[in-house]
């Protein structure tokens, strides 16, 4: 178990030698911010602790803990700011991460999507975020309003990649899209990460012998998916269960986003500000996962790893 300023020594020191060894950012008019990018990217993913039921409440810890190290803390919203102008560079040091774990290549990754509930579902009007969110279903959660999450992870639990899109979209064009990018990157959308040098193992939610062939013909992507039970070559019992076992990390993983990191609370007023907060979850899992290594424990032992 870790104090906090021991941990967010290790954090910062490490984000700070990523931000240093980047190509400088090109100037803007204007002062400059009261923060570096590294003290930014730090207290954006320190912040996504479930400790902190807020962005109000984790400012109001920063405010009263954290002013000896960052001394020159800004009002909340200039903090906001600055995290959604640094979401790029959260996102390029959440792919550090990976490269640093060697979470690739692996003999799989386990591809699953979620739903993250920005607003109640029977609210009335547009929201914040019109024509973004919308209305899905979601096995866990019934009808939810927002967007639906679709992650990566590796064997030993690391997020390579993820995106998101609107609820209604299925799990098979979101896949889709998620495959092409890894193919074919784009600079706009780098969160997506690497290709897998293995196979992707999915649900039923995946299915269909068409698009496998598709994927695998356009992209290079083999995929793992077990036929439905109504089938009319159904998988027996023990190969069930052997799938079941394998994708049991991603739900683990899922379950860490959602509860230990507060993915399920999240009610965003801007999609930057969304993009933004989910790369610094993202980070912080990764992050976490590494200093656990470091430490000897085990991988995603997360719930005592701080001394509050």
């Amino acid at each position: 178990m870790l104090d906090t300023d021991t941990f967010l020594t290790t954090l910062y020191v490490m984000v700070d030698d990523f931000c240093n060894s980047q190509p400088p950012p090109e100037t803007q008019p204007g002062p400059p911010p009261s923060l570096t990018a590294s003290e930014v990217v730090t207290l954006a993913i320190f912040g996504q602790w479930q400790r902190f039921a807020s962005e109000r409440d984790f400012y109001r810890y920063a405010r009263r803990h954290l002013r000896p190290a960052f001394p020159t803390l800004p009002d909340r919203t200039q903090l906001n700011r600055l995290l959604r102008r640094q979401r790029a560079t959260v996102v390029a040091f959440f792919l550090h991460l990976v490269a640093r774990l060697q979470a690739q290549p692996a003999l799989y990754e386990a591809l699953d999507c979620s739903a993250v509930p920005t607003r109640e579902v029977k609210r009335r009007g547009a929201g914040w975020l019109p024509g973004l969110t919308d209305i899905g279903w979601s096995n866990r959660l019934g009808w939810f309003e927002g967007f639906r999450l679709l992650m990566s992870v590796n064997p030993q639990g690391v997020v390579t990649g993820f995106g998101f899109a609107a609820a209604s979209t299925k799990d098979q064009p979101l896949a889709e899209t998620f495959f092409a990018l890894r193919q074919q990157p784009h600079p706009a959308l780098p969160s997506v990460g690497r290709a897998a040098t293995g196979c992707y193992v999915v649900d039923t939610g995946f299915e269909g012998q068409a698009a496998h062939a598709r994927w695998h013909r356009c992209y290079g992507v083999r995929v793992v998916c077990r036929p439905k039970r109504t089938s009319r070559h159904p998988w027996p019992k023990p190969w069930r269960r052997w799938l079941a076992s394998i994708r049991q990390m991603v739900e683990t993983v899922y379950d860490k986003l959602h509860h230990t990191f507060r993915l399920c609370r999240e009610r965003p007023h801007e999609l930057s500000g969304f993009q933004a907060r989910l790369a610094a979850k993202m980070a912080l899992h990764n992050f976490c996962l590494w200093l656990n290594v470091q430490l000897g424990r085990a991988p995603l032992a997360f719930a005592d790893l701080l001394d509050w």
